[in-house]
C-alpha cells in the first residue's frame, strides 16, 4: 500500500505541467491583425481573402471538418455528422453557384463561368487515387492543411507528399489530356436536362443521401 501511494506521488511529480498557451494566444491574434492591416495596404483584395482565409482555418479547426473523416467514418465508426455536414455545404455552394450561372446564362448562354470539365475514365481514376491517398494520409486537402497548423507532425509529410503529387501531375497533364482528357466530352447537366430539372435532380440526390445518412448514424447510435 506504501509503495502504491510512493509510486503514485512519484508520478504526480513527473507529470510535465500544462503550459499556459493564452500568451501564445494573444501573440498569434496580434500577428493575424498585424499582418490584415500590411495586407490592406498593398491591396484591400488581400486582406479581404486573408480575412477569409482566417475566418475558413478557425471554422475548419473548431468543426473538424474533413471530407475524407465524411466517407471514412460511416464505415469505421458508424458516425454520419460530418457527412451530413458536408452534403448541407454542397447544398449551400450549389445554391451559390447555380444562382451565378444562372444569372450569366441569361445574359449570354456562351459564356457560363466555372470550371465544366470532360468526365471520363479519367475522372474515375483520380477519385480512386486520390481517394485512396485520403485514407492513407487521414485527411483530404482542407483536413490535412488544418493539422499541420495544429501542429501534427504526420500531417506535415502529408503535406510534403501532397505537393509533390500535385508538381508531378501538373508535370504530366499534358499527357492526360491527350490521352483522355481531349477525348470526352464536358459535362453541364442543365445543358443536357434544362436548367430546372437539373437542379432538381442535383437538390433530390443530395436530399435522399442526407435522409439515408442521417438514418444510418441515428441506427448505430441507438446499437
Amino acid at each position: 500500500m506504501g509503495e502504491t501511494k510512493i509510486q503514485t506521488s512519484t508520478r504526480a511529480q513527473t507529470k510535465k505541467k500544462k503550459v499556459n498557451q493564452i500568451p501564445f494566444g494573444v501573440a498569434l491574434l496580434i500577428a493575424i491583425i498585424g499582418i490584415g492591416f500590411f495586407a490592406a495596404n498593398q491591396s484591400p483584395k488581400a486582406a479581404l481573402m486573408w480575412t477569409f482565409g482566417v475566418a475558413l482555418g478557425y471554422t475548419l479547426q473548431r468543426s473538424r471538418f474533413c471530407f475524407t473523416a465524411s466517407m471514412r467514418d460511416p464505415v469505421l465508426t458508424g458516425s454520419t455528422s460530418l457527412t451530413k455536414a458536408v452534403i448541407i455545404a454542397i447544398a449551400t455552394a450549389t445554391v451559390g453557384f447555380a444562382s451565378i450561372q444562372y444569372a450569366a446564362f441569361l445574359k449570354d448562354p456562351a459564356k457560363i463561368p466555372g470550371n465544366i470539365s470532360p468526365v471520363g475514365i479519367h475522372t474515375a481514376i483520380g477519385a480512386i487515387m486520390f481517394g485512396i491517398g485520403m485514407v492513407i494520409a487521414g485527411g483530404c486537402a482542407s483536413g490535412t492543411l488544418m493539422r499541420v497548423g495544429e501542429g501534427f507532425m504526420m500531417q506535415w509529410l502529408s503535406l510534403v507528399f501532397f505537393i509533390i503529387g500535385s508538381l508531378w501531375g501538373a508535370h504530366d497533364f499534358g499527357w492526360w489530356s491527350k490521352a483522355l482528357i481531349s477525348k470526352t466530352k464536358p459535362v453541364f447537366l442543365p445543358n443536357v436536362l434544362g436548367w430546372p430539372l437539373a437542379i432538381l435532380i442535383q437538390f433530390g440526390l443530395l436530399f435522399v443521401i442526407y435522409i439515408v445518412a442521417d438514418w444510418y448514424g441515428n441506427k448505430n447510435v441507438n446499437e
